[in-house]
């Protein structure tokens, strides 16, 4: 996933190099083990070896295709988002390449945490800009991200009254702790959107209150600290016009929707018979859930939610070619080309540093590359 913790975006630079150390042969190793494990529980209840050769001779082609193509046009929706939110300081190229480094990043760290402050270092490091500045442009994609979560949940709970939406297989209970989830989810995207762009010291006295507790007092200083810099890369949102807002909105929109028809087209190229807005409802349901998993990139969990929610709308044997090709096109080709960016970034710095003989502090921020004003600039400032 994406869309990281709203919290997790106040790391600044005294941090940014510990954050990065998270992207390990281990981590990445550890998170391709879980989705594997759990695929192959899901094909050992489900596979069908002939029922699989008698999909492949009917499989629609045109709408794989259409697959692969969705998965580009997300990731350059997400790069252009980037290149809008950052005022220009990003070209296209180089907002897609964070793009899908954020891709990567959100598949080697827990779904609840995301890969945001990590992605921020790297843009950071990538288009020679201060971590500052690129924290301020990682917390604007993901306000619009947390609005996008305040239209979208109440649109899946209330589809939930007249289609099937959530899995009669979890029950009663299950359903119940389902609207818990989203209203919960809705709350604080809802807290989070308001605090940012019009009361951040409330994020401030609420992070105060959270650092009394005796197990988290020792951290006191420092999150304060991180949350008065939040403060000040907030007034930056709120200088943005109405139409800034909207038009962030919408490519944001486009980005989430491209997750939702992707795998419609996956399944729908072997099962032309599904019914398309049901598994469109529950592929969003089936995402808002995935968020919460605290496995890195939701590994496991996410394939567990798809067997879940969508098993139950194509034949059993379906279920792992369809969830196979869903995270080949969702994740696995992220983690192959984010590790080659992330790479590439590490052996070009090591050079670089090398060659000029820097042995400055890793965690110096960068220099401006050029004299252009901070992203998303406030005239206060």
């Amino acid at each position: 996933m994406a869309s990281p913790s709203p919290g997790s975006i106040s790391n600044g630079t005294d941090n940014a190099q510990r954050e990065a150390s998270v992207v390990s042969l281990g981590n990445v190793l550890v998170s391709l083990g879980l989705s594997v494990l759990v695929l192959a529980g899901v094909g050992y209840w489900t596979f069908d070896l002939s029922a699989v050769r008698q999909m492949l001779r009917h499989t629609n082609a045109a709408l794989l295709g259409a697959a692969l193509l969705v998965t580009i046009a997300r990731v350059v929706a997400g790069g252009w988002r980037l290149q809008f939110v950052s005022q220009g300081r990003l070209s296209l190229i180089s907002g897609t390449r964070g793009q899908l480094a954020w891709e990567f990043f959100s598949s080697v760290t827990p779904s609840a945490i995301g890969g945001g402050p990590v992605t921020a270092f790297y843009i950071a490091r990538e288009r020679n800009i201060t971590v500052g500045d690129a924290t301020a442009l990682m917390l604007f994609a993901m306000l619009l991200d947390q609005l996008w979560f305040i239209v979208a949940i109440p649109v899946v709970v209330a589809s939930s009254t007249v289609l099937d939406v959530i899995p009669n297989a979890i029950g009663s209970v299950g359903l119940w702790l389902s609207m818990a989830y989203f209203v919960g989810m809705l709350l604080w995207a809802s807290v989070f959107a308001y605090a940012t762009l019009f009361r951040p010291h409330l994020l401030v006295r609420l992070a105060d209150w959270f650092t009394q507790w005796p197990y988290l007092r020792r951290f006191r200083s420092r999150v304060l600290r991180e949350m008065r810099t939040f403060t000040r890369r907030a007034r930056r949102l709120r200088s943005q016009p109405p139409s800034f807002y909207v038009k962030g909105f919408l490519i944001t929109a486009a980005t989430w929707i491209g997750r939702y028809v992707l795998v419609l087209f996956i399944v729908g190229s072997v099962h032309p018979g599904v019914d398309a807005p049901l598994l469109l409802f529950r592929t969003a349901a089936m995402t808002l859930v995935g968020l919460a998993m605290p496995t890195p990139g939701g590994s496991g969990g996410l394939e567990g939610l798809y067997a879940l929610f969508l098993g139950p709308l194509m034949p059993d044997a379906l279920v792992v070619p369809t969830l196979l090709t869903w995270r080949l096109l969702g994740y696995y080709l992220f983690i192959a080309v984010g590790a080659y960016l992330f790479t590439h970034q590490v052996h070009r710095a090591y050079r670089t540093q090398h060659a000029s003989g820097d042995t400055g502090s890793p965690d110096a921020e960068p220099p401006a590359a050029d004299a252009s004003p901070p992203v998303m600039s406030d005239p206060q400032e």
